[in-house]
């Protein structure tokens, strides 16, 4: 088993299940040449979306990276969620957490690297 179990939560099937529905209404628009049911389908995948992320931030969805083996189950719910996952994106736009604090550049050196001479 994989220490990293990418998508294995509630808020990952979760978001599946719905673009999935989503996909296949817009594709029955698309083959039905009905734009109703093209834009419904495509307004039911940007749902998925939204739902997945207000999982996610409620607990119902784990951070990227290597979790210890007692938040490897899909049904554990992460109690850090409320703090911001270091690295998550959709923790940061919802305003939790921070991206990582980026060196100001006086303070990048660079290292000489010797050139060899061209023969």
């Amino acid at each position: 088993m994989s220490l990293y179990e990418e998508g294995h939560t509630i808020a990952g099937w979760t978001g599946v299940a719905i673009a999935t529905v989503g996909s296949a209404v817009a594709g029955v628009g698309v083959c039905a040449s009905s734009v109703p049911a093209l834009v419904g389908g495509l307004v039911i995948v940007a749902v998925s979306a939204l739902v997945t992320w207000a999982l996610h931030l409620t607990g119902w969805g784990k951070p990227p990276g290597i979790r210890p083996r007692s938040q490897w189950g899909m049904r554990v719910r992460d109690e850090q969620a409320r703090y911001g996952h270091p690295g998550c994106l959709g923790c940061r736009m919802a305003g939790r957490g921070r991206a990582t604090a980026a060196v100001p550049p006086e303070e990048i050196r660079a290292e000489p690297v010797p050139v060899p001479a061209a023969e």
